[in-house]
C-alpha cells in the first residue's frame, strides 16, 4: 500500500456531490499537486485529507493505518492556510511553538524545534515580532514554520501563494521547493496556477468537477495529455486547439481518421510565422507579446482559427500585419469530438527543442 491512499474518496453538500469517488496513491516524499479550475474539488479534497470534512464515502490511509474518520488533530498532518491563519497578538516564535505547547513538549525540545525551523526559513531576526510587523512573505514563512516543528507524516498547502504579488510567489515558490527538497516530506499542495504545479510537483494531479481527470509528472501532461481539457488546462499561453473544418483541406488531409470532426492541439512552439504569401495558412497579427526572453504573437486568419506562437526571437510584427503560418503537424495532438486524444504528436514539443 501507498504511503497516502485514497480509495473511493466522496464528499456531498446536500444533494451536490462534490467530490466523485476519487483513488489515489501518494508515496512517501512525493510532492504532489492538486490543481484545477475554480470549483474543480481541489480544496475540497485537501480539507477532507485534513480532517476538516466529513468523508462521505472511501476510505483514507496513511502509512498503514486508516484514518478515515480520525478528528484532524490525530491524523499527524500539517496544514498551511491561504490566509496565514496566525495568532496576532503573539510574537512569531510563540505562533510557531503553540502547536508544541498545547502537546505538552518540554521547553528545551520546543526552542530547538523553532529555532532549526526559523533558521530554514530565514527567521531568525524576526522571532520576537508579531505578524502585523512582517511582510506577507514573511507571514507566509512563519505558517510553514509552524507546520515544521510538528514534524508531521504530511504537509498539506492550501493556495498558499495567492495573496502575495507576482515577485514574492515566484520567491516563496523557490523556498517552498527547497524546503521539500532538505526536508524530504510528504507534501500536498493546491494551487490553480498550472506554473506553480508545473515547477514544483513530482506528480500533478489535474481535477474537474470532483473527478481525477488525469495523474502525471509535469511534463507528461504537458506532453501527453489524455484530453482537450488536460491539454489546454497545462501550459501558458494554452495550446491551440482549432475544429479541423476551418483547417485548409491539405491539413485536414493529415488527419487520423477517428480525429473526424473534432480538433488539432498545437502548443505555441509548434506554430511558426512566415511572410505573407508562405505556409499553410494567411493570417493577420492581433497582438504582440514582447516578454523579452520570449515573444508571444496572437493571429487569426479569415476561417476563424485563432492561433498563439512563441518566439525566442524578438519580432518587428505589429498589430494588423498579414504573415504567413506554418505548423508542425507532426508535434500535434488530434482531439475527436469529445475532446479525448486520438493520436499524440510523433515529435513533442519539449523533444524538437532537445
Amino acid at each position: 500500500m501507498a504511503y497516502l491512499q485514497l480509495q473511493g474518496i466522496e464528499k456531498y453538500f446536500g444533494s451536490h456531490r462534490a467530490i466523485q469517488g476519487i483513488d489515489l496513491s501518494i508515496e512517501q516524499g512525493e510532492f504532489v499537486v492538486f490543481v484545477g479550475p475554480s470549483g474543480c474539488g481541489k480544496s475540497t479534497l485537501l480539507r477532507l485529507i485534513a480532517g476538516l470534512e466529513t468523508i462521505d464515502g472511501g476510505a483514507l490511509w496513511l502509512d498503514g493505518r486508516e484514518i478515515t474518520h480520525l478528528s484532524a488533530s490525530k491524523r499527524d498532518l500539517a496544514m498551511v492556510f491561504q490566509s496565514y491563519a496566525l495568532y496576532p497578538h503573539m510574537s512569531v516564535y510563540e505562533n510557531m511553538s503553540f502547536a508544541l505547547k498545547l502537546a505538552k513538549v518540554p521547553a528545551q525540545q520546543i526552542r530547538d524545534k523553532v529555532e532549526r525551523a526559523a533558521q530554514i526559513l530565514n527567521l531568525q531576526p524576526y522571532l520576537h515580532r508579531t505578524p502585523k510587523e512582517l511582510s506577507g512573505g514573511q507571514r507566509q514563512r512563519v505558517a510553514i514554520g509552524r507546520a515544521i516543528v510538528r514534524a508531521p507524516k504530511v504537509f498539506l498547502f492550501d493556495e498558499p501563494l495567492s495573496n502575495l504579488d507576482a515577485a514574492l510567489r515566484g520567491q516563496t515558490r523557490v523556498e517552498i521547493a527547497k524546503l521539500h527538497r532538505e526536508l524530504g516530506a510528504t507534501t500536498i499542495y493546491v494551487t490553480h496556477d498550472q506554473v506553480e504545479a508545473m515547477t514544483l510537483a513530482d506528480r500533478v494531479v489535474v481535477l474537474r468537477e470532483g473527478r481525477i481527470e488525469q495523474v502525471g509528472s509535469p511534463l507528461e501532461l504537458y506532453d501527453r495529455p489524455v484530453n482537450q481539457f488536460v491539454a489546454q488546462f497545462i501550459g501558458t499561453p494554452q495550446m491551440n486547439v482549432t475544429p479541423l473544418q476551418r483547417l485548409p483541406s491539405a491539413l485536414r488531409g493529415r488527419a487520423p481518421q477517428a480525429a473526424a470532426g473534432g480538433s488539432i492541439g498545437l502548443r505555441p512552439e509548434s506554430v511558426r510565422l512566415k511572410r505573407a504569401g508562405e505556409g499553410a495558412l494567411t493570417a493577420q497579427v492581433e497582438l504582440v507579446e514582447a516578454l523579452g526572453a520570449e515573444t508571444l504573437i496572437y493571429v487569426s486568419t479569415p476561417e476563424g482559427c485563432q492561433l498563439v506562437a512563441r518566439s525566442t526571437q524578438r519580432s518587428g510584427l505589429r498589430a494588423g500585419d498579414t504573415v504567413g503560418v506554418d505548423i508542425a503537424v507532426e508535434q500535434a495532438h488530434w482531439f475527436d469530438a469529445q475532446g479525448r486524444v486520438v493520436a499524440h504528436p510523433s515529435v513533442s514539443p519539449t523533444e524538437a527543442l532537445a
